[in-house]
């Protein structure tokens, strides 16, 4: 993929649900301002639902009233990207044809030019570098220290797992998503917050497989921008999740990149 002229946006960890009007309305603003900046691509590194049992479920007033908001951001001329997430990767080409987003592969590259990158450790607004691959994933394979919740990830993933799921009533999917929200809070409780992110190791071998100058991911709730002294150096860009008080998105533009503030 290569984007090369205007604005290109990236979010994650949005965490739509009914409970929380507030994020959604916040969103909804967010998505709002890419049309009216006539942004050119809007890339969703997953978890943009607490949770997705299906797309059957689009029927659902929540899910239609979302699905209805990222049409109109599609029909306005932006093009719509969407990866997967852990706690939406049921999302399927029901949700795509609804909304007009393009489903990615676990890893995806993504060409801008020109896009820069920095050359020292400082989270800069613009790099200084000749523009290269930018490799955009949700984040959670890169916490491999986090062996129970990868084993999870792997069972889960499996086509058979998500076929018997999904042959069951949305209730009954319902009921199970809630019983294993629930166990997943437990388990992060018990958990070190060290285990939960990522390991330096796994993001080092994935710039050096993919060669990447830029790698933007979710999933770990930890904004931030370090460089990375890999061969070559890679910056890598962390997104917030969306809460009371944190929110926010990337933006790219020429050679340009900056955080936006969303969190309010």
């Amino acid at each position: 993929m290569v984007i090369t002229a205007g604005a290109t946006r990236f979010v994650s960890d949005v965490h739509l649900r009914p409970e929380r009007p507030d994020i959604t309305e916040r969103f909804s603003r967010f998505l709002v301002d890419c049309i009216e900046k006539r942004i050119a691509a809007l890339f969703i590194l997953g978890d943009l639902f607490e949770y997705w049992i299906g797309d059957d479920n689009l029927d659902d007033t929540f899910n239609a009233l979302v699905a209805s908001k990222l049409r109109k951001v599609s029909d306005a001329g932006v093009k719509l990207f969407f990866l997967h997430g852990n706690r939406d990767f049921l999302i399927g080409a029901a949700f795509a044809a609804a909304t007009g987003a393009h489903l990615l592969p676990e890893v995806a590259v993504l060409g801008l030019h020109p896009l820069s990158v920095g050359a020292d450790g400082t989270p800069p607004d613009a790099g200084t570098a000749a523009s290269a691959p930018i490799l955009l994933l949700h984040g959670d394979t890169l916490c491999t220290d986090d062996r129970a919740y990868q084993d999870f990830r792997r069972q889960v993933r499996k086509p058979e797992w998500q076929q018997g799921f999904l042959t069951q009533s949305l209730p009954d999917r319902q009921n199970e998503v809630n019983l294993l929200r629930q166990r997943s809070t437990e388990a992060v409780r018990q958990k070190s917050a060290e285990i939960m992110d990522v390991n330096a190791g796994a993001v080092r071998r994935l710039c050096a497989e993919y060669h990447c100058r830029i790698l933007i991911h979710g999933h770990t709730h930890r904004p931030g921008c370090e460089l990375l002294d890999t061969d070559p150096p890679c910056e890598r860009w962390v997104l917030s999740d969306w809460e009371h008080d944190r929110g926010d998105a990337l933006e790219t533009h020429g050679q340009k990149i900056r955080r936006l503030d969303w969190s309010q």
